[in-house]
């Protein structure tokens, strides 16, 4: 018979990690089911933003969290969630291994994955020069010459801010005109150091041991022709795995699970936390605040549903 866990939190970011602490805190006996540690956070190479650190690596901070996370009681493993059902008022957690756990409550905290470009160069130079974060990364490029491939709101804000901080940015995209709104496009335009290469796709990502330069390509005359760069900033987008969780939760019309002031899905049992819901700005530090945020509220569901016994103090005086 399979252990019945109080709360199974899916995914291993700043989110889930955070909801682990705080669920361990509360002895509500917990497992967190991710493919991997940190999610994106765990893949930048410098963290400025995060308080407590000057600066910190990405994968250090958030091996930090899941030492924290075990030392407090969460459990780890190392699979991907493929469904979940419920039934009565367990819920099964399948993953892509055919293997099955089981719990009362579930936090959904597996974030997004950014878009890639999909050209030669850009996995070898992942943080080598190559980037999906402008927030977490800008000041890495001070005084230097950087691109920013894409043409939506993420785009122009990430070449707005990076316009104040590096010499020079190419702002890369494949149509004339951009998707994004009016006062950030003038902003963009009205910048001196941006450079607007518009009708163009960006064909390979060149460097040695960091990023050197950028082979573009018109796409209206197919005129080709290489750009010195220090970095390029893939601002195309991201996407919610929707495929796992689209018959369990509501979304949006971006496929963000929706959820309510208190993490709450529209399925009782099942919250949500960090980058894969509709909340506001996609930072570390948010994501670690919802995670706590629907680790408590996951905890009221359980004292309140499973009649648990002990303390009812308020969680913000600890």
């Amino acid at each position: 018979m399979l252990k019945i866990y109080d709360l199974i939190i899916v995914g291993g970011g700043p989110a889930g990690l955070t909801a682990g602490i705080y669920a361990s805190r509360r002895k509500l006996s917990n497992l967190i089911v991710t493919k991997d540690i940190g999610g994106q956070a765990g893949t930048v190479a410098s963290i400025e933003n995060y308080p407590g650190f000057e600066e910190i690596d990405g994968f250090d901070l958030t091996q930090n969290m899941k030492k924290q996370a075990e030392s407090f009681g969460s459990e780890f493993i190392m699979e991907e969630m493929a469904s979940i059902i419920k039934k009565e008022d367990v819920f099964t957690v399948k993953t892509n291994q055919d293997n099955e756990y089981q719990a009362y409550a579930v936090i959904l905290s597996f974030g997004v994955t950014p878009r890639n470009l999909e050209v030669p160069g850009e996995k070898e130079f992942i943080n080598k020069g190559v980037t999906y974060c402008a927030n977490c990364d800008a000041p890495l490029y001070k005084g230097k010459i950087v691109a920013v491939v894409g043409g939506g709101n993420a785009a122009l804000d990430a070449a707005e801010y990076l316009a104040k901080i590096a010499k020079k940015v190419y702002l890369i995209h494949r149509r004339d005109e951009f998707r994004g709104d009016e006062i950030l496009v003038e902003q963009v335009k009205n910048a001196k150091n941006v450079e607007l290469v518009l009708d163009s796709a960006v064909t390979e990502i060149k460097g040695e041991d960091f990023v050197k330069s950028l082979d573009v390509k018109n796409i209206k005359t197919e005129e080709m022709k290489n750009i010195e760069v220090d970095g390029v900033f893939i601002e195309v987008g991201h996407y919610v795995n929707s495929q796992l969780i689209k018959d369990s939760v509501d979304l949006n019309q971006q496929n963000q699970v929706v959820i309510n002031d208190y993490n709450h899905t529209s399925t009782e049992g099942i919250f949500a936390a960090g980058d894969v819901t509709n909340g506001l700005y996609k930072q570390i530090i948010i994501a670690a605040g919802e995670g706590a945020k629907a680790a408590l509220s996951a905890y009221k569901y359980l004292q309140h549903k499973l009649d648990k016994k002990g303390s009812i103090a308020d969680w913000g005086n600890k």
